[in-house]
């Protein structure tokens, strides 16, 4: 069992950068894959961005590729998200999800999950 416990959302400029935290309790971080996702009013949770246990092997969503980079500290039990170049359609509430498994995109393969932060950028 794990608890997710994101922040860092907020209100930004179009063009400006955010960096989200997501914390995570217990012992076992560095067993876990660790994702994040997002979902936008009247839209479907999506996958952004994802990293494997050591930080070694990273896999990002094509919208997200370039501006956005998904880092880990295991020794802090803490995910970032940090995000460039942001546009309007960043916009949404973000989720850091966990699994133990070799999850990648697949919303459905990750078993624990954060209860969001709010990113909104404006034009």
């Amino acid at each position: 069992q794990v608890r997710l416990v994101e922040s860092g959302g907020g209100l930004v400029q179009a063009g400006g950068s955010l960096r989200l935290s997501c914390a995570a309790s217990g012992r076992t971080f560095s067993s876990y894959v660790m994702g994040w996702f997002r979902q936008a009013p009247g839209k479907e949770r999506e996958f952004v961005a994802r990293i494997a246990w050591s930080g070694s092997s990273t896999y990002y969503a094509d919208s997200v590729k370039g501006r956005f980079t998904i880092s880990r500290d295991n020794a802090k039990n803490t995910v970032y998200l940090q995000m460039n170049t942001l546009k309007p359609e960043d916009t949404a509430v973000y989720f850091c999800a966990a699994t133990t498994s070799w999850a990648f995109h697949t919303l459905t393969q990750y078993d624990y999950w954060g209860q969001g932060t709010q990113v909104t950028v404006s034009s």
